[in-house]
């Protein structure tokens, strides 16, 4: 296949990420046929209230579409990530995220489907 097209992404109701304290919602919406290095994309979605923090066991890079978030590594470094702005978080980095409000991002990850949350 050379192309799939998947339209509409932004706006739609994502799922919850279960188990998750945080008001935190997640969908992968397209995967690579490439087994061996796969690349996954999606939204996520914080909503205001508690933080999120997330140890990544793959490479990611995440692109904020929508609202705010306060971004904090594992060294303290804190960014206030809004619209227009990109992120390139590295496999074993954990990272902490919150919002005042809500944020979205676009993210594209090295990992299969489903792989980012049980």
């Amino acid at each position: 296949m050379a192309m799939k097209h998947i339209g509409k992404v932004l706006g739609r109701k994502l799922p919850a990420m279960v188990g998750e304290d945080a008001a935190a919602f997640l969908q992968d919406f397209a995967v690579s046929e490439d087994v061996e290095k796969p690349i996954t994309c999606g939204l996520f979605r914080l909503e205001a209230g508690k933080p999120m923090t997330y140890t990544y066991s793959y490479h990611e890079m995440k692109l904020i579409v929508d609202g705010e978030f306060e971004i904090t590594d594992e060294n303290g470094q804190t960014v206030v990530g809004k619209a227009g702005d990109l992120f390139y978080f590295s496999k074993g980095s954990t990272i902490t995220f919150s919002t005042p409000d809500f944020g979205v991002g676009f993210f594209c990850g090295q990992r299969g489907e489903g792989e980012a949350w049980p």
